[in-house]
């Protein structure tokens, strides 16, 4: 059993690591700006998180199983706004648009 502080402490992290995605996100799906965001490096960040997550609960920690969900909620929310930004961008281009 993980000591509480120290599961406070993963817990200030992931929170922490949570929130940095915010700008991106914010950038995606309010401002509509997907320029310069690498769907292979997001995929590979995404299979990292799978593998912290499952790790996570291999060792019973809930402070890595909630960071990476939570975490990886925010990476597939990026994912999906830039491949639907660039859908409307190529049927724009192919439109005349």
């Amino acid at each position: 059993m993980i000591p509480a502080w120290i599961e406070g402490i993963g817990v200030i992290a992931g929170f922490l690591g949570v929130i940095a995605w915010f700008p991106q996100i914010k950038k995606v799906w309010s401002e509509g700006k997907h320029e310069g965001i690498s769907i292979p490096t997001f995929t590979l960040v995404s299979t990292s998180l799978v593998l912290w997550l499952a790790y996570g609960i291999l060792i019973g920690s809930m402070a890595i199983i909630l960071a990476n969900i939570a975490a990886l909620s925010c990476i597939i929310t990026i994912i999906i706004g830039v491949i639907r930004l660039r859908g409307q961008s190529d049927t724009g281009a192919n439109t005349g648009s």
